[in-house]
């Protein structure tokens, strides 16, 4: 089946706000044209993260009114650290209130001032977290990943001879190497895991360790499963662990693949490091059977993380996110293939040809998205990551079409893509954009813009 029908029914269900194009130029206006400040309640299709978004199941809410709200050591940690175990294989398991938490408490434990962190490409939060430690990161895409065009299946690898290259010439300043899957800012594509192993035995040479940001590790499954003809008949847990075998840690924010809408977790093999973790994470985030969560978190998360490993589910969630990448490419939209899972992403630069880098064309076309159709998306490019593409390397100009999981329909992408369509058909009169308040690495969440005088 092209898409294969939800293997769901909705039980509940919520309006959608409906608003007029003047009132939205108004709210832009308002919002300094930058959508994170826009009011959620007047976006009619919110396509801005797949974090937290999604919408939780009838076993999920189940749990959670089963959770144990005992302090420490309740039977809701057990089953959340029982069920990160299973899927990972690593024993001390850290909850956290979200992934970003597991990042900080990480990164203030093993990375220090002037230390490199290489990664297939680090996403926003990754990228500050090791930022503010004074260190940098280093993406190392696949060769593959230039050409947005290009249908090669496996985008989302690290170039294994630039990671050789780069830890040789940093011997005592790599701390660790951080493979995302998926690779979000890559466009969303998938880390097969004989990448992962090559990426491992390198590391293992120069005795750095590697450690997966797993947000997406069962969409990454699927889509190996999809592109790897040898692994057709594959299972998603068996595909996910065989690249958790690969990391000596993982850090996830369980706002994605954990299908909740907050959570996260910090797993690690080495109990030396563990104790370590495990002070900070007392000092900062909680006890160390719920780092910051409620038990009914908990109990979500546990529920949310097998549930995203179903067959069923991830067939319907590629299925989407093609569908949604079809649509745009009829509608001659310019789109990174081939289409990955948690998002469709649309090539600002290709769209937009007469704006340069700084003149932030993703921001430029989500802006007009939200002005003809209500609807929200995310600027992935020169705002987020800043100076460009010389800024980091492989850098694109994206707009990111999030998926939230189980919450809209066929019919609303198709709305979508249709809104695009007629974008692209005028796209030479998008106007530029400049910053006129914010600054640091994560300004794109809180700086004002404005068009720029023509």
């Amino acid at each position: 089946m092209h898409v294969p029908f939800p293997p769901f029914k909705a039980k509940v269900v919520e309006p959608i706000p409906v608003t007029t194009r003047a009132q939205r130029e108004a709210l832009l206006v308002e919002a300094g044209y930058n959508l994170f400040r826009l009011p959620a309640d007047r976006v009619s299709i919110d396509l801005l993260t797949d974090s937290g978004t999604g919408a939780m199941s009838a076993v999920q809410w189940g749990r959670a009114v089963q959770g144990d709200e005992a302090y420490a050591c309740s039977p809701s940690w057990n089953r959340f650290r029982d069920t990160v175990r299973s899927i990972t294989g690593m024993d001390e398991v850290f909850p956290v209130h979200q992934g970003r938490a597991a990042e900080r408490i990480l990164f203030e434990a093993i990375v220090k001032a002037g230390d490199v962190v290489p990664s297939n490409t680090a996403f926003d939060t990754t990228r500050a977290n090791i930022e503010r430690r004074g260190a940098s990161v280093i993406d190392l895409p696949h060769p593959s990943a230039a050409d947005p065009r290009s249908d090669a299946p496996f985008k989302g690898d690290i170039d294994l001879g630039r990671l050789e290259q780069v830890l040789a010439a940093n011997r005592s300043r790599v701390p660790l190497v951080v493979l995302t899957v998926t690779n979000n800012a890559g466009g969303g594509q998938p880390l097969h895991p004989e990448n992962a192993k090559a990426a491992r035995a390198i590391c293992q040479r120069y005795g750095v360790p590697v450690y997966i940001d797993a947000a997406r590790f069962a969409e990454n499954a699927a889509l190996v499963i999809e592109r790897d003809p040898q692994l057709h008949d594959a299972q998603p847990r068996t595909v996910a662990r065989a690249i958790f075998d690969c990391a000596d840690g993982a850090l996830m924010s369980c706002k994605k693949d954990g299908i909740a809408h907050i959570g996260g977790f910090l797993a690690v093999r080495d109990q030396a490091l563990a104790a370590q973790l495990g002070e900070n994470l007392i000092a900062t985030e909680g006890f160390l059977t719920y780092g910051g969560l409620a038990g009914r978190d908990l109990e979500a998360i546990a529920a949310g993380l097998e549930e995203a490993l179903e067959p069923a589910y991830l067939a319907h969630r590629l299925g989407q996110s093609r569908h949604l990448h079809q649509r745009l490419t009829a509608a001659g939209v310019p789109v990174i293939g081939p289409p990955g899972g948690h998002a469709v992403f649309v090539d600002a630069a290709g769209l937009a040809p007469h704006l340069a880098p700084a003149q932030l064309p993703g921001q430029a076309v989500a802006v007009e998205l939200f002005r003809i159709a209500g609807v929200r998306a995310c600027e992935i490019g020169t705002l987020m990551f800043g100076g460009g593409a010389s800024a980091r390397e492989g850098g694109k100009e994206l707009v990111r079409l999030a998926l939230p999981r189980r919450v809209y329909e066929s019919a609303h992408l198709d709305y979508v893509a249709d809104a695009l369509g007629r974008i692209a058909k005028n796209a030479a009169a998008l106007p530029a954009y400049e910053i006129v308040e914010g600054a640091g690495p994560l300004r794109h969440f809180v700086a004002k813009l404005r068009p720029a005088a023509r």
